[in-house]
């Protein structure tokens, strides 16, 4: 069984991410999205919140899974039985940080792969910050994230 994991904050999860995770879904068998708990981190929203959002939003997708985890990637890759880590890029801007990654991985694993996978194109300038500064100013971020994720957020800035 080829297994991937596809790690992050998800804070929240936007339309790009879900994009990444469909692909990535259509190219292994088990696609495990990670929702890092990084204590460095001030997220919105809890690692359980984040996870409840991700499981609802995938819930269609049967060889999607979504778990979290805290401490080295490596270490919850081998946990999870996985060969390859899900990486997406939405410009040449992230992936001065992701070759770094990556070759990080390797060097603490040679089996674990890191795949890197360009987000659609219509996704490239979105991030989880960006829609977080716009949907705490009130704007529109339809499109932009899944409709539960719009709600939550709402929920979030009080609108």
């Amino acid at each position: 069984m080829r297994v991937a994991v596809y790690p992050g904050s998800f804070d929240p999860i936007t339309n790009g991410h879900l994009d990444i995770v469909q692909r990535g879904a259509r190219v292994f068998d088990r696609v495990v999205v990670a929702v890092l708990h990084n204590s460095q981190k001030n997220p919105l929203f809890s690692v359980e919140e984040r996870t409840r959002l991700i499981q609802e939003v995938t819930r269609d997708m049967e060889n999607v899974e979504v778990d979290s985890f805290d401490g080295l990637l490596v270490d919850y890759v081998h946990q999870r039985g996985a060969q390859v880590v899900i990486r997406g890029l939405r410009a040449v801007t992230d992936f001065e940080y992701e070759l770094q990654f990556a070759s990080m991985m390797r060097k603490l694993d040679s089996r674990v792969e890191t795949l890197f996978m360009m987000t659609n194109n219509q996704y490239s300038f979105l991030s989880s910050g960006i829609v977080k500064e716009v949907a705490s100013g009130g704007g529109d971020i339809k499109g932009l994230v899944p409709e539960a994720v719009e709600h939550a957020l709402a929920g979030k800035y009080g609108y």
